[in-house]
């Protein structure tokens, strides 16, 4: 029994900790009332609440009330030492009643700031009522437990508990409106950094995308051109491969589906792997045609990984510089293999050629460090793309990608 109560409550705590990230999720009536009231916060006031509730979870909870129970029984006996015709119990009693008042008060004033400042004299007002009804209370509890008349004790200590009670509404004023202000300084403070991290992220994004049309612009003139008198010097020669066909026909062939599809990516943030390896492979056929037998690739992307997306034309920059700093400067060429495959819980894609290695090729160029900007925009730190050399010569370009965000973009 006490397993099965100890699991609903364990359950619930975690559906109350789901309504405050996301209201919408919220079934029952009651949990649907908790989300209504929820969904009046602001999304940095969620948070603190999201934060604060997963600190103090479960048995900490009750730790925290139980050490508060101690202190507020402590301020009731230390009461007893200045009135002296105050019993230890009623005193330990109202202090516990009191202090419990003011720590759910204090909580809900906490994570409710914005709005108290909007009403603090109706709150103030509502608060004096109860901080004196709750002392008459208590002192009437106190008449029953002692088999004492109620109206004769209420009477006598009218003018303590009028007091008393003075005394806390005015401390709790005083309270409400420091812990309100400096929340509320804190909250427009967190309000504007995450509107200036925003700010970043969006020029961070912009300047990102900027760099990859310029970098785009300053590599397709050469590759064009070199492309096209590679085109025209095989249709002087009237080449044939090796069906047949004409090389200069096969390369301008390639050649559009290369150009068809780098246009379509220059325009998408991200792009299916499926996309992305056919772009590839299409600039490869061209560049194999231009560098003949120095140069031959393989690719390899297992079927239940092509529709898993990725930042558009990533891929392209690491084969264009395995070949322009790789194979191009190696007399004998080389060759470049793609691959895609799981690792754990990441999505991870190697270009590895067998050129001439680290010596020729920047591990910081632009189109590297254009690859680490667009990674980090779109998966933070969990995404990296990771330079080094091969055993067998050669370099290595590894991407990482975390496997769930991947396939949800």
């Amino acid at each position: 029994m006490w397993r099965r109560l100890t699991e609903w409550h364990r359950n619930w705590q975690d559906e109350l900790l789901a309504i405050l990230l996301t209201p919408e999720v919220a079934q029952g009536s009651l949990n649907q009332k908790i989300a209504r009231s929820i969904e009046r916060l602001t999304a940095i006031e969620r948070r603190q609440l999201h934060q604060f509730c997963e600190k103090y979870n479960g048995w900490r909870l009750w730790r925290v009330l139980f050490a508060c129970a101690l202190f507020f029984c402590g301020v009731g006996l230390t009461i007893t030492l200045w009135k002296e015709n105050i019993t230890k119990i009623s005193a330990m009693l109202i202090a516990n009643v009191v202090g419990f008042s003011l720590l759910l008060a204090l909580t809900s004033i906490w994570f409710n700031y914005r709005r108290v400042v909007e009403k603090k004299y109706t709150i103030f007002f509502f608060t004096q009522i109860s901080v004196f009804g709750g002392a008459f209370i208590a002192s009437a509890v106190i008449a029953l437990m002692t088999n004492k008349p109620i109206l004769p004790l209420l009477l006598e200590r009218a003018p303590t508990i009028l007091t008393i009670s003075a005394v806390i509404s005015a401390v709790y004023g005083i309270l409400v409106g420091i812990v309100a202000a400096w929340r509320n300084v804190g909250y427009e403070r967190i309000a504007t950094q995450l509107q200036w991290e925003a700010e970043r992220d969006k020029v961070a994004r912009e300047l990102s995308e900027s760099q990859l049309r310029l970098l785009r612009a300053q590599i397709e003139p050469h590759f064009l051109f070199n492309t096209l008198g590679a085109v025209q010097q095989l249709a002087e020669q009237g080449a044939k491969g090796l069906d047949g066909e004409s090389k200069a026909a096969q390369l301008t062939a390639n050649l559009i589906v290369f150009l068809r599809a780098s246009m379509s990516e220059m325009r998408s943030e991200q792009i299916s792997l499926e996309e992305e390896f056919a772009m590839v492979q299409a600039y490869l056929q061209v560049m194999q045609v231009r560098m003949a037998h120095r140069l031959t690739f393989s690719m390899h992307l297992p079927e239940q990984l092509r529709a898993y997306k990725i930042p558009s034309m990533v891929l392209l920059t690491l084969a264009e510089n395995a070949i322009k700093h790789g194979l191009e400067p190696s007399i004998r060429g080389g060759s470049i293999h793609i691959n895609a495959e799981v690792s754990g819980n990441d999505l991870c894609i190697t270009v590895q050629d067998t050129g001439v290695g680290l010596s020729d090729k920047p591990s910081n160029g632009i189109g590297l460090q254009n690859i680490r900007d667009r990674l980090r925009l779109a998966y933070s730190d969990k995404a990296g793309l990771d330079i080094s050399e091969a055993e067998e010569g050669g370099v290595i370009a590894e991407i990482s990608l975390p496997l769930v965000q991947s396939a949800a973009l």
